[in-house]
Parts: C-alpha cells; structure tokens; sequence
C-alpha cells in the first residue's frame, strides 16, 4: 500500500526538477528528504495508533490541537494533494505522447491529454470505482519490475560517468574545463556546487516525492498490532523508495547531465523515458513509458479517492459547504465531493506546468506535515510511541522547507491558507444565525 501511494509521479517528475535546483547535489538532497520523511512518518504512526480514525492529520488536528489547527491541515492537504495529482496528470500525458512517438503538440497537446484523463478519472471515482488491493499489486509489482530492469542496464554505464564527473552525460564528451562544473576539482562530486540554499530547495521539492507514507498511518483500525505493524511498514517502505529514487538518480544523472535531466522534464514531463533512450537497450523506453503511465494512473486515482473522501469529512463538519457531504446511495460514492476535487484538479492542470505544480504541492504539503509533528507532540505520555526529538527535529525540517521554494509559492500557500481560515469563519457565523 505505501509503495503504491508513493511511487509515481515523484520518480518519474520530481527528480528532474530537482535537479535544475541543485543539480549534482539532489544526490545529497535525496537521504536528506528521506530522513525528514521518516520523522514525519513515525510522528504520524504514533498519531494513528493513538487516534485510529479515517482523516489524517486532519483528525489528529482536532483531537490534539485545536479546530482551527484541523482546519488548516484538512485545508493545506486539499491544496497540496489537488497539486500532486495535477502533476501526476501532466505526467501521464508526457510519458504517453513518448510513448505514441508523437514529439510535436507542445504544452497544448499535453495540457489536453492531462485534463481528460483527470474528467474520465474523476467519472470512474464518482462511480463508485475503487482500485483492490489486488490491483494495486499488479500496479507495483509491474513498475518495480520494471525499474529493476532500468537500474540493471543503466548504473553499469551512468555511474563511472557520474563519477568521471563528465556533466553532460554519456554522449557529452566534456573537456577538462566543463569537468570542473561538476567535480569538486579533484575528481569527485561537487554535491553542493548550488549551495546549501539550492540544497535545502531541492531538497523541500524531493521531500514531496516520499509522501504516501500517510497511507499506511491510516490502516490503523484495519492491521494486526498497529503499534508495531505501521511503524515497520513505514520504515521498509521509506527505505524501499530512498535506495530506488538514488538508484535512478544516478542512472539519470550520469546519462543526460543534470542541465539535461532538467531540460526533458521541463519539456516532456516524462524524463526518464528520455534517459532510457540514452542506455541503448532495446525496447527500454517503451518499457519504462508503459511503467510511467501506470504507476501515474494508479497514483492519480489514489488521490482522487483521498482527496474526496477528505472533502467529504470537512463537509460533515461544516468546514466545507455542507453539499460536499452529499452521498450518492446507489453506489455509496460521494459525488458531489468528487466532482468538486477533479474541478479544482482540472483548473491546476491548466497551468501546464509540471514546476509550478510541485513546488506548490511542496509548500503546503510540508505546512501539512509541520501539523502532522505538532500534534505528535501533544500525544500524552503513555501514548507516545517514540521520544519527543522526532517530531520535534520532523516539525523544525517542515518549517525549514517550507520557505526554501520560491517565495511566490509560499506566498501564494499562506495566501490561501488564510482565505480558508476566513471562509471557515463566516459560513461559521452564518451557520450560528441560522441555528439561531
């Protein structure tokens, strides 16, 4: 389950944008990300078991903190999530075009191809169709599979071409004096060439690309021993995904130069179909399309099912208008709630922009996740699994992140953040006139 929450659109989008930040350095970025992960991880398995109850932080707000706090985590993962799943859909459109060998269109064409498979998804989820567990195997099983293969064929060439500290790649032929750009001068990786503010940026962009952990926190009422089941899945599933995500950054890297990975990303939304065109393998490409499209898919449609479902929980509390808590009874779906999650989807999809996209969803996310430790840190004494360091060091690198992307991302979070803080307020006094 945390596999499939998690691996998708991070590994096949975010890994790119990473690097035209900080280049070499997302190899440092990448355990930084990881181990931030791991403390919100843990803070937010202390938090299930504690409060097994469908929500999220959104519930563990309320429960520990205060309503307003609840509202802002609920609120902050609509923003952030709805972002994520524009990204994963401007990303199945990339790696589809890639896919068909269609290299014209530009943004339009992907900009169509991610907006109508967020309509025909967000009609499946108002259907009542949900993904099995079953599925959601095949789904993971494929792709991971699939990138064995990718890490196979590609470390053996990339990696002494990434150490050889060439920075344009396997075909770039760089001399001594292009070398230097991405070595330390004596052969080895200039990990913060950018410095610690473009490592500090890539490394808030990456820390998006583990997120799905909260999946697993949620399972609490559904597992044997959650106190000790959730915790080990957490800490196998982060460690699954942090070798896997270095792993394909250096094939990445060592293949098309950090300047060149960045460059497919901004202009394909699917790069690492592009790097498997550099291994020379046959049919790789191909492969790894059909890999991008699914886990992308599958990713996409978790997070319409979260985001609904979440949408529908603040309806019922009237943090929402209360017509989201609408249920449509033959098929027990939500549709109301859904139709509104793909409509503000739809709208992000529009930007067109891969970059724009995740590193709004990195902001608010980590504003989320800042919540997600803040209330660890109220959990009484006999209900605290792990000492108070976690989620104070969890809480310390959420705040740190956050204002590590551009400032008009977090400008623009902390700007919407207050209009529902606001809204929240007035639907509140209104709704008190008319109890009145």
């Amino acid at each position: 389950m945390g596999l499939g929450s998690i691996v998708g659109t991070g590994l096949f989008v975010s890994l790119g944008i990473a690097a035209g930040v900080a280049g070499h350095g997302i190899l440092l970025a990448l355990p930084l990300a990881a181990l931030l992960a791991l403390f919100n991880g843990l803070s937010s398995a202390q938090l299930a078991a504690a409060h097994p109850k469908s929500g999220g932080t959104y519930e563990y707000g309320y429960r520990f903190l205060s309503p307003s706090l609840g509202f802002s985590a609920g609120w902050m993962f609509l923003l952030a999530k709805s972002a994520s799943a524009a990204t994963a859909a401007l990303g199945v459109a990339g790696a589809l075009l890639l896919f068909l060998g269609v290299e014209g269109g530009g943004a339009l064409v992907r900009v169509g191809i991610g907006a109508a498979t967020v309509a025909l998804l967000t009609v499946l989820v108002a259907g009542g169709i949900r993904r099995s567990n079953q599925a959601n195997l095949v789904i993971v099983g494929v792709t991971l599979a699939i990138f064995v293969l990718f890490l196979a064929v590609g470390l053996p060439q990339a990696l002494p071409v990434l150490l050889d500290g060439n920075p344009d790649g396997l075909h770039g032929g760089a001399s001594g004096a292009t070398r230097s750009a991405a070595t330390d001068g004596s052969g080895g990786l200039d990990l913060l060439g950018g410095g610690f503010g473009a490592l500090f940026h890539a490394t808030a962009l990456l820390f998006v690309a583990y997120t799905g952990y909260g999946r697993i926190a949620t399972l609490g009422e559904e597992v044997r021993e959650p106190r000790r089941t959730i915790p080990l899945a957490i800490w196998a599933t982060l460690g699954v995904v942090a070798v896997l995500y270095l792993g394909v950054a250096v094939v990445a890297l060592g293949s098309l130069g950090a300047d060149g990975f960045a460059e497919a990303t901004a202009g394909t939304a699917a790069p690492l179909q592009v790097v498997a065109g550099e291994l020379g393998f046959p049919l790789l490409p191909t492969i790894l399309a059909v890999a991008a499209v699914t886990a992308m898919v599958g990713v996409l449609l978790n997070l319409l099912l979260g985001l609904s479902r979440v949408a529908l929980a603040m309806g019922r509390r009237r943090d929402l208008p209360v017509v989201l808590e609408r249920i449509h009874t033959p098929t027990a779906s939500p549709r109301v709630a859904v139709g509104a999650v793909g409509a503000v989807v739809l709208a992000l999809v529009l930007l067109g922009d891969v970059r724009t996209t995740w590193s709004f969803s990195a902001f608010t996310v980590l504003i989320y996740y800042g919540i997600t430790n803040l209330a660890a840190l109220r959990l009484p004494a006999d209900l605290r699994l792990y000492p108070r360091w976690i989620p104070v060091l969890g809480l310390a690198g959420c705040l740190l992140l956050a204002f590590q992307v551009e400032p008009v991302y977090w400008a623009m979070g902390l700007g919407l953040l207050g209009v529902g803080l606001v809204g929240r307020a007035v639907a509140g006094r209104w709704n008190a006139r008319r109890s009145s």
